[in-house]
C-alpha cells in the first residue's frame, strides 16, 4: 500500500483524463504538472490512451497512470505502457488476483458495502468510491466509512470544483478524481488548464 498511499497523497486530486490525441495528452499532462497536479489517470476510452501514456510519462514530474481499466488484458497493456497505477470502475476477482500478482498498485472502484467487503477479501483498502454522486454521494460514503475504517477513499464522478472540499473533508477520503480539470472534446487551453489545476492543488483533505 505504500506507493499507492504516496500516489493518493501526492496531490488533492487526480485529473481524470479522456485524450483523443497525443499530442493533446502531453500538452494538458505539462499543464497539470505545472498547476500542482502531478498524478494524471489517462482512462483506457480512446485508441490513443497507451500511446498518450507512453508519451506522458516523459513530462517531467509527473505520475502517470491507466483509468477505465476492466481485465487483465488490459492491465498487461497499461503496465507495458509503463504506467505507474491502474485504476479500474470495479472489482472481479481475476482482475485483483492478476493485479496483486504484479508490481504496479491497482485502486479499485466500489460502490456499495458489498464492493468493499469483496475488495477487503482480496486485499485491497484503498479503494475508488465510483460513480460518487450516483452511488449516494456524501451520505452514502459518510456510512461507508463509518463501517470500514480501514479503508481511504478516493471518490471520482460527480466530483467538481466546487464540491471537492465537501470531498475532502471526510477525514477517509485521502484524494478526489475529477474530469472538470481538463474537459472532455473541447480544445486543449494550457493557460485555462494550468489555473485549474493550482486551484485544485491548494484544497486540503482532512486526512
Amino acid at each position: 500500500m505504500d506507493a499507492l498511499d504516496r500516489i493518493m497523497t501526492a496531490a488533492p486530486v487526480i485529473p481524470v483524463l479522456v485524450i483523443d490525441n497525443v499530442a493533446d495528452g502531453v500538452a494538458a499532462g505539462e499543464a497539470l504538472v505545472a498547476g500542482g497536479l502531478p498524478v494524471l489517470e489517462v482512462t483506457l476510452r480512446t485508441p490513443a490512451a497507451l500511446d498518450a501514456i507512453r508519451a506522458m510519462k516523459q513530462i517531467p514530474g509527473a505520475i502517470v497512470g491507466a483509468g477505465t481499466v476492466l481485465n487483465p488484458d488490459q492491465l498487461e497493456q497499461a503496465i507495458e505502457a509503463g504506467s505507474e497505477f491502474v485504476v479500474s470502475p470495479g472489482l472481479t476477482e481475476r482482475l485483483g488476483r492478476a493485479a496483486s500478482a504484479g508490481n504496479v498498485p491497482l485502486l479499485p472502484g466500489v460502490s456499495n458495502a458489498s464492493d468493499i467487503m469483496r475488495a477487503l477479501d482480496l486485499g485491497f483498502t484503498r479503494l475508488k468510491f465510483f460513480p460518487a454522486m450516483a452511488s449516494g454521494g456524501l451520505p452514502a460514503l459518510k456510512g461507508l466509512s463509518s463501517v470500514f475504517g480501514q479503508v481511504t477513499f478516493c471518490p471520482t464522478g460527480g466530483i467538481t470544483m466546487d464540491n471537492a472540499p465537501d470531498w475532502l473533508a471526510l477525514k477517509k477520503v485521502a484524494c478526489v478524481g475529477g474530469t472538470w480539470l481538463v474537459p472532455s472534446g473541447e480544445p486543449v487551453d494550457r493557460a485555462a488548464i494550468e489555473e485549474r489545476a493550482r486551484a485544485a492543488a491548494a484544497l486540503t483533505p482532512a486526512g
